[in-house]
């Protein structure tokens, strides 16, 4: 069990989609992910076991590599990809329950910019570690956060921003998350942000790349 386990991390680690995907070549005509997770589930395989010790090792360690500059953007998308087609053989387990998912987080580019790759890495990387990611997308309205906290309660909020002309209204979206749900954990990232400007703006983290995220969400709910 532990060994076919350990292949479907590869496989997510590698972006190893199924058996007929080219990439990567070193595992040209192996199975993967999406093979895979479904022999795993034919044989017996608790689905729960198949999302912590399978996919979500594989994308901790892709995770780990785009923070160490081992890997970049495409490689990462590639092993979201194979996630993704995994994950699929999942969906019915995490509609009956017998699956639960870490915790959720709402994610989205503040009011007036729109750029979404940091976004969606991030996006991609929270949900291959275990969480509900609900995307709102670009260009969002404070008014569009705090729909979606009202919707989903217990959400952690990510914030995205890449020009420092929207920095101003990721503080008045922020302050208004916080004046009216306190509680709400709030965390900020983008290009032209750091550490200081997240505590100005009383965000309760800042983080520069995705599996940092993913770190700080993890020792919050432990």
């Amino acid at each position: 069990m532990d060994d076919i386990l350990e292949q479907i991390a590869l496989c997510v680690e590698n972006g190893k989609i199924n058996q007929s995907s080219p990439y990567p070549p070193t595992m040209k005509g192996q199975l993967g992910a999406d093979e895979l997770t479904l022999q795993a589930l034919e044989e017996g395989t608790a689905p729960s076991d198949v999302l912590s010790k399978g996919l979500i090792v594989g994308m901790g360690r892709i995770g780990t590599k785009f923070r160490e500059n081992k890997v970049f953007v495409p490689q990462v998308l590639m092993s979201a990809k194979a996630m993704n087609v995994a994950m699929a053989h999942l969906k019915s387990f995490f509609m009956d329950g017998s699956v639960k998912r870490k915790g959720k987080i709402i994610i989205g580019t503040v009011e007036g910019d729109l750029h979404d790759i940091g976004k969606n890495l991030v996006s991609m990387i929270a949900e291959g570690n275990g969480y509900e990611v609900i995307d709102l997308g670009v260009d969002v309205t404070a008014d569009k956060f705090i729909e979606a906290i009202k919707m989903n309660p217990g959400a952690f909020v990510g914030m995205s921003a890449l020009l420092t002309t929207t920095m101003v209204n990721m503080e008045k979206i922020n302050k208004l998350i916080k004046s009216e749900f306190p509680e709400v954990i709030t965390c900020v990232g983008g290009a032209p942000l750091n550490d200081d400007f997240a505590k100005k703006i009383g965000a309760d983290y800042y983080t520069n790349e995705p599996q940092a995220l993913v770190e700080i969400l993890d020792k919050l709910i432990a």
